[in-house]
């Protein structure tokens, strides 16, 4: 079992934070946005400077899975004056932290949701569909029963209503099918491999140029 599981079941805990869910995905073939977490202003900045601006900053505990609604995410930082300004805005909004993490801020116009979550009969399925803020609204997703083959993966590509979006789209290229079928498969094979992953939720997957980069994961234990 992958150490950061293994220890929050050992804690007792119900989720991961997102610094530990990206490194479970990321285990599994699913490319996420650079990331460091900091816990000091001093570091945050040298990471935001490595990474070069803009970046992208969260208050960073497993207690924290609604963190925009929290208020302890800031888009667009642009030099070290905010990087030093938003670090002590977001330490005093909360308590208990693991750190700030601060992020490689991810562009791109086209949003996409990967999902797992364990059905009573059939168990872990992955879910893919259109994300961001539409998740909920429009519901154009699809699931398959794990573990996924890549003729699964490419089908479940072909079957949401937004397929087109995946296409080349206002002078953005095709997305890489076989990188988005490598995140569905492995995402999956979590499901099969950690009997204590309950639900996963990659949503926004954002297409930036032809990749799909996670920018935020969210890990459910049992």
């Amino acid at each position: 079992m992958l150490d950061v599981i293994k220890k929050a079941v050992k804690e007792g805990r119900k989720t991961l934070s997102e610094y530990e869910s990206r490194l479970v995905i990321e285990s599994a073939g699913v490319f996420v946005a650079a990331a460091a977490l900091t816990k000091t202003k001093e570091e945050a900045i040298q990471e935001a400077e490595a990474m070069g601006y803009p970046v992208v900053m969260k208050g960073c505990s497993a207690e924290l899975s609604h963190k925009t609604e929290a208020g302890m995410v800031t888009l667009n930082i642009t030099d070290s004056d905010q990087v030093a300004q938003v670090f002590d805005e977001l330490t005093s909004k909360a308590k208990n932290l693991d750190g700030i993490l601060v992020e490689k801020m991810v562009r791109g116009s086209r949003e996409f949701v990967i999902g797992l979550s364990r059905d009573p009969s059939f168990g872990p399925c992955v879910m893919f569909g259109l994300g961001g803020i539409f998740t909920e609204a429009l519901k154009d997703v699809t699931f398959r029963v794990a573990p996924l083959t890549r003729e699964d993966a490419l089908e479940m590509i072909d079957e949401i209503k937004t397929k087109k979006l995946l296409g080349e789209f206002r002078g953005s290229p095709a997305v890489d099918r076989e990188s988005l079928a490598k995140a569905l498969i492995g995402v999956g094979d979590l499901g099969i491999k950690y009997d204590s992953i309950a639900e996963i939720d990659i949503n926004p997957l954002i297409i930036c140029g032809d990749k799909p980069v996670a920018v935020d994961a969210l890990v459910v234990l049992k």
